[in-house]
Formats: structure tokens, sequence, C-alpha cells
């Protein structure tokens, strides 16, 4: 679009935005009906939430233990820490034998980094948030 276009448009915009259109108090009744609609749920839903919560989490904690989720939770932990470890130990001893100069240190502080701070203050975030 060409500068006179920009021009045009903007003119068109502000004549637009001059204009006052008589709604007779219809805004101030949405408005008001949208603050009514936002209070908070009685106490019987409230509740039913809490009961459908309560429900879900027993049901899921059953369902761990009778599927095994124990088991594989912690072989899934340890499949990932072999993981990792193997991973920063063929980094490390690779890590000399490379053309760029890499400290052990650095790599451990920014793999410390990254497993532990990073999820902690996403967590912490996250539960301020909710």
């Amino acid at each position: 679009m060409t500068d006179k276009d920009n021009i045009m448009i903007e003119d068109f915009f502000k004549q637009a935005a001059q204009q006052q259109i008589e709604d007779n108090g219809f805004t101030e009744r949405v408005m008001a009906q949208i603050a009514e609609r936002e209070k908070q749920p009685s106490a019987v839903i409230r509740h039913l939430s809490l009961l459908w919560t309560w429900f879900c989490v027993a049901v899921g904690l059953a369902l761990f233990f009778i599927f095994g989720g124990w088991e594989s939770l912690k072989a899934s932990i340890m499949v990932l820490m072999s993981t990792v470890l193997t991973s920063l130990e063929v980094l490390i001893t690779t890590a000399p034998t490379a053309d760029f100069h890499l400290n052990p240190v650095v790599v451990l502080l920014a793999a410390a980094f990254v497993l532990i701070y990073l999820p902690y203050q996403t967590a912490r975030k996250l539960s301020s948030v909710l």
C-alpha cells in the first residue's frame, strides 16, 4: 500500500472514531450483566467440584497402582538418569579430543541449570498463577 492509501485509511478511521451512537444505556446494562455472571460460583457448585476432583485423584491413584505404575515410573526414572549420565560421560571424555575447548565444570553447571533450576522456576510461576 502507498502512503496515500494509508492516509486515506487513517482519515476514515478518525472520522469513524468521532461518531457517537446513542445506545440508551445498553452498554451499561450489558456490563452490569457481565459483572453479575462473573461472581463466585455457589457453595454447591464448589462442593461438587471439590468432590469430583478428589474422585478423579482417587481413581487415578488406584489405576496407577493396579497397573503397576510405580514399577514403570521407577524404570523410566532409571532409564532417564542412565541416559543423562551416559551422555555427560561421553561429552566429558570426548571434549578434550575435540577442536574446541569445553570445561567439564561448565557443562555440569549448565546441565544442573537445565535439569534443576528451570523446572523449579516453571513450577513456582505456575503455582503463583494457579
